[in-house]
């Protein structure tokens, strides 16, 4: 359920038109290149999440591949920020969805005000724990998936094939483009491994929940956007981009189907943020414990609030303040697949341990940079303060790494 949820939020719903932008018509091939492109990483992952079982997931196997230091602190703070990217995305993805039941013309501050209330609501269910967050994220996603595959199931009755027509594709460089920029859809597997200290069997548990929650995903994505473009023209997409999914059941369900898209829109985004603090508050705590961040973020504040949950929520208001959605995304994608690459590329370094199939995790780590070459191609054109602004992050995360490693000698 928090695999789903927190996959399921960015790709569908929130980014919808910024890839139907980028693909055009061929929206359902970029959602299967970025399916693929997770499915390897979700082999990298279950081997290392069955080996080394943590709370911090990724956290874990990027200091297992990588040693402590200032590689690994850097990166799993870079991860961090990554996730605060993240529940942004998805929060003004719910506001979006949120503003079509208050108002037609809705005020940027608005907007904004709603996107940064709902991750406060979402920090308090956090500070309840990880138990009253799983039931939250089952119930969330039961809503939301029952809603989607409806939608699907009718809507492809009433599609018009002539809309899926290759003559209203985008180049094969654009395709790749919106696989590129919809990744972060796909990045909330990841959020699995979080959850493995909680497991009373990881070894087993963890391969299969990750696997079954991409290729539901997958499946998900595939039926979903087909319905999208085979019901709306691009140009239909385009101009209702931030709720783009709901516009596509107006054909064939009227208004009623479009509030009923929209329902399922805030449940959907809704999970995102709830699975996506649940599994940064994690990292960020995880990272302090190994004495790569400093000690407030694994210290308990407010109940069940740890630091690092309190920071992450206040770090999320600021990136819905200072950026719009589509930049959002495009800076999320890229730093999952940075994130990904380097867990890939720690994992060769510790294979005899995992016993994961080195060529597997070789193509994976290959995909990784790939597709970030090519995101980061296609954001500097549309967006060229996201890529400063991730260059930026990356950089300030590893300086910001080494100076607290020297400051912990010294006080050491």
């Amino acid at each position: 359920s928090i695999g789903i949820g927190g996959m399921i939020g960015a790709g569908i719903f929130s980014i919808l038109g910024v890839v139907a932008e980028a693909s055009g018509a061929a929206m359902w091939l970029s959602f299967l290149i970025g399916g693929v492109v997770a499915l390897f990483s979700t082999y990298s992952y279950a081997k290392l999440g069955a080996k080394f079982p943590t709370a911090g997931g990724a956290v874990e196997f990027l200091v297992q591949g990588w040693g402590k230091g200032t590689v690994s602190g850097g990166l799993n703070l870079f991860m961090w920020i990554g996730y605060v990217i993240a529940i942004a995305l998805y929060a003004q993805g719910f506001s979006s969805y949120a503003m079509t039941f208050i108002t037609d013309n809705p005020s940027p501050i608005l907007i904004k005000a709603v996107a940064a209330g709902a991750v406060i609501l979402f920090t308090l269910i956090n500070m309840l724990g990880a138990g009253d967050v799983g039931k939250a994220e089952t119930f969330i996603v039961a809503v939301k998936v029952t809603i989607l595959v409806l939608f699907a199931g009718a809507g492809l009755f009433f599609i018009h094939p002539a809309n899926l027509a290759p003559v209203h594709w985008n180049s094969t460089e654009y395709i790749f483009f919106g696989a590129g920029v919809l990744f972060i859809g796909y990045e909330g597997f990841g959020l699995i491994t979080n959850a493995a200290g909680n497991m009373d069997n990881p070894s087993k548990s963890l391969p299969k929940a990750l696997y079954l929650a991409v290729f539901i995903v997958i499946l998900i994505y595939l039926a979903v956007s087909i319905t999208v473009t085979g019901n709306l023209t691009t140009g239909q997409i385009a101009a209702a981009r931030d709720f783009a999914l709901a516009e596509a059941a107006k054909p064939f369900l009227g208004m009623l189907g479009f509030k009923l898209i929209a329902i399922a829109a805030l449940f959907s985004t809704a999970s995102a943020i709830n699975a996506t603090l649940f599994g940064g508050s994690n990292v960020s705590y995880m990272v302090a414990k190994d004495g790569q961040l400093p000690a407030v973020f694994a210290r308990d504040e407010i109940k069940g609030a740890t630091g690092g949950l309190l920071i992450t929520s206040l770090m999320v208001i600021c990136f819905i303040l200072f950026f719009d959605l589509a930049g959002i995304a495009m800076m999320g994608s890229g730093a999952f697949l940075l994130v990904y690459a380097a867990v890939n590329a720690g994992h060769l370094r510790i294979l005899k341990q995992t016993g994961a199939k080195a060529w597997i995790v070789v193509i994976s780590l290959v995909l990784c940079i790939i597709m970030f070459v090519i995101l980061e191609v296609y954001t500097y054109r549309k967006a060229p303060e996201a890529v400063y602004t991730m260059i930026a992050l990356l950089i300030i995360s590893f300086i910001a790494e080494a100076i607290w490693q020297k400051f912990r000698k010294k006080s050491a």
